[in-house]
């Protein structure tokens, strides 16, 4: 028997409805990961004024209570009247899904990691509540939300002091976060000091007020600002390392709009330090999972190696490329930063870049110079392509190895099928 079927069946949700009930579409997950996001997604619209040179402080408070207070210097949060939704902008941010009026705005973002437009709204619809502060032409606008609703209206007072900023204070739901709101400072502190590597000369200030979990009469806060930017990164993630260079290889440039820099570093390694680590991030947000423009410098880290190599009299003409793999055998760090003005991502938590144009820059920036910082430390070159072809090498002697062992595991068994009791082979003759 047939059901009916029907229009009216149909489920139709709100958008902070359709968020709270299926939340790992948005935020991958609700448990430890998730629930993290929430804070990089804030934290992003602060770093989206950073990139557009209007903000130059963020301070993230971990309040008592359970909630995350989120605060810029930057220009504020619009409050007029929006013509398509006959709401203030503010509020329109904070409860329309896949809002992005920013870009169409005359003072929007060139580059931003969260033009999506869910960021905020997201935030917003799994939290307790979110009270939202904007400083602006002379005023204190300020909104509350519950669940992803407004509760109260957009109110404003003159404001006392001189000042222009947002500030975005919210506690996680625990109807959506079954498992605990609690935050973990040292996970913040990781994403927040990559933010300031990525933004030079930007101050971010983590402050922990959880006194009682502190056993502390005082606030636990820390300070990241690194006018070196990068090349800063690289230094910190390799202090424990010998590095084969002193120098840090540094390669910058634009084209079309699009920005890469890069900051690399091989060095040596031993058995504490057995890795090696390369780290993407489109317009400060990190790529865990990579995307065209990580494929194309290592493909052009391989060909500048394997060149070297050829020049060393190491490799023939006709060999292939060395593998990612085995130009790392020194050990590697790198970290590549690229802005670009319309980021395709791949996935709600913007895992992996797909944008096409990124690949030439990123080409032509890393043969370019790789080529020339190795060639002008050829002890380096000379070093980095050793390590790499031997490793070929013995992966090559391996798998040769492995070949003759299953060729003579192979012809025991063909052997040892033919002298087997009762075979025809076997029997006596006469």
């Amino acid at each position: 028997m047939t059901g009916s079927y029907s229009a009216d069946q149909i489920q139709v949700l709100e958008d902070h409805e359709a968020v709270r009930k299926r939340p790992g579409m948005y935020i991958g997950s609700i448990g430890p990961r998730g629930l993290h996001h929430l804070v990089y997604e804030v934290a992003d619209n602060s770093i989206d004024e950073a990139l557009a040179g209007y903000c130059t402080r963020i301070e993230v408070d971990l309040n008592a209570d359970g909630s995350v207070t989120v605060t810029d210097n930057g220009r504020g949060i619009p409050t007029e009247i929006h013509s398509k939704t006959g709401k203030s902008f503010l509020e329109t941010v904070f409860t329309v899904i896949h809002f992005a009026g920013r870009r169409d705005s005359h003072d929007g973002y060139k580059v931003s990691g969260g033009l999506h437009g869910v960021g905020v709204a997201i935030v917003n619809a799994l939290s307790q509540w979110l009270q939202v502060t904007v400083w602006r032409e002379g005023q204190i606008y300020s909104q509350r939300f519950d669940k992803g609703v407004a509760v109260t209206p957009l109110t404003a007072k003159l404001s006392p002091e001189n000042r222009m900023g947002t500030s975005i204070c919210f506690k996680p739901d625990v109807e959506i976060f079954k498992n605990g709101i609690e935050f973990d400072r040292a996970t913040l502190a990781l994403h927040l000091r990559q933010l300031a590597y990525l933004n030079p000369g930007l101050k971010i200030i983590l402050t922990d007020n959880r006194l009682e979990m502190l056993g502390s009469s005082s606030p636990c806060i820390e300070t990241y600002c690194f006018p070196g930017g990068i090349r800063e990164y690289v230094a910190y993630l390799n202090s424990d390392v010998e590095p084969l260079d002193e120098d840090i290889i540094y390669i910058q440039g634009d084209r079309d709009g699009v920005q890469v820099e890069i900051a690399c570093q091989w060095h040596l390694l031993n058995q504490d330090n057995s890795y090696s680590r390369l780290f993407g991030f489109t317009n400060c947000v990190r790529n865990i999972d990579g995307g065209t423009y990580i494929n194309t410098f290592q493909l052009a880290v391989r060909r500048v190696v394997s060149a070297i190599g050829r020049q060393l009299g190491k490799l023939k003409d006709t060999d292939r490329i060395l593998d990612w793999d085995q130009v790392l055998e020194c050990g590697f760090t790198g970290i590549i930063a690229v802005k670009v003005p319309n980021p395709v991502f791949e996935g709600p938590l913007k895992g992996r870049l797909g944008n096409p144009e990124v690949k030439e820059i990123v080409k032509s920036l890393v043969e370019n110079g790789l080529r020339e910082y190795l060639n002008a430390r050829p002890e380096v070159a000379g070093a980095i392509a050793q390590q790499a072809i031997e490793a070929r090498d013995a992966v090559a002697a391996a798998r040769q190895a492995l070949a003759v062992r299953r060729h003579q595991k192979r012809y025991k068994t063909i052997i040892g099928k033919r002298r087997q009791p009762g075979d025809r082979t076997s029997q006596p003759s006469g």
